[in-house]
């Protein structure tokens, strides 16, 4: 966004973000190359959780990209990147059951994910206005525009935080549910379990970073008062 001093202050949460990237990143590719025993195909495991839990009229789509994969509230579709939709791996079914854990999620009403979808709106767009605020602010130094900014930067930040429950909650329900439905032998479900907790540690990683732009924001905001 802009250098100075206060900037150190980002340099352990980038050094953190980068190691969680270069985590789930070795970490799915390891377990995408290792087959489940019973040869499950990403969209079977999830076709089979969502049917199990009475959630039929959920559709699966797959989609490009890798790692691209998530369940929409708004249309009440799951989708899944190809490596996890025709994978029969253990990171495909990992991956499948995590996404169908946010679809229980909403079916049941999870506090945690009402709240997140709820102020999902304002976080994304108060995370792009903070920022033109905040520039503007230090252009003209006007200390009351950058702190409107830190306001609406604050709301991204919240987002942040309620998603990690949100996430940590889905994975649970997956190992649960690979577990239940014999998706994956009991010795293979340790592998899915460190595919999730990698995934797991890059929003753990968004969230320190967001913490630390906003520590340095009101930094910065103290510093010219």
């Amino acid at each position: 966004m802009f250098y100075d001093s206060t900037f150190i202050i980002l340099i352990p949460a980038m050094i953190f973000a980068l190691y969680a990237q270069g985590r789930i990143s070795s970490t799915f590719n390891k377990y995408l190359r290792i087959r489940g025993t019973y040869g499950y195909r990403g969209y079977e495991v999830a076709r089979k959780i969502l049917d199990s839990n009475g959630l039929y009229d959920i559709p699966i789509e797959q989609i490009r990209g890798s790692l691209t994969d998530h369940y929409d509230p708004r249309k009440r579709v799951l989708r899944l990147s190809r490596d996890v939709y025709e994978g029969t791996s253990i990171a495909s079914a990992g991956v499948a059951a995590h996404e169908c854990g946010h679809a229980l999620q909403h079916s049941e009403g999870y506090a945690p994910l009402v709240v997140r979808n709820a102020i999902a709106p304002i976080a994304a767009i108060g995370s792009q206005a903070a920022m033109f605020f905040i520039i503007i602010a230090l252009i003209l130094n006007a200390m009351h525009i950058f702190t409107l900014g830190i306001y609406l930067f604050s709301a991204a930040v919240i987002f942040q935080i309620i998603t990690l429950p949100v996430e940590f909650n889905a994975s649970s329900r997956a190992i649960v549910a690979l577990q239940g439905y014999n998706l994956l032998s009991p010795g293979e479900e340790e592998g899915a379990k460190k595919v999730l907790s990698a995934a797991a540690l890059t929003y753990v990683a968004g969230t320190v970073m967001a913490i630390s732009q906003l520590l340095r924001l009101l930094l910065i905001r103290g510093r010219r008062d």
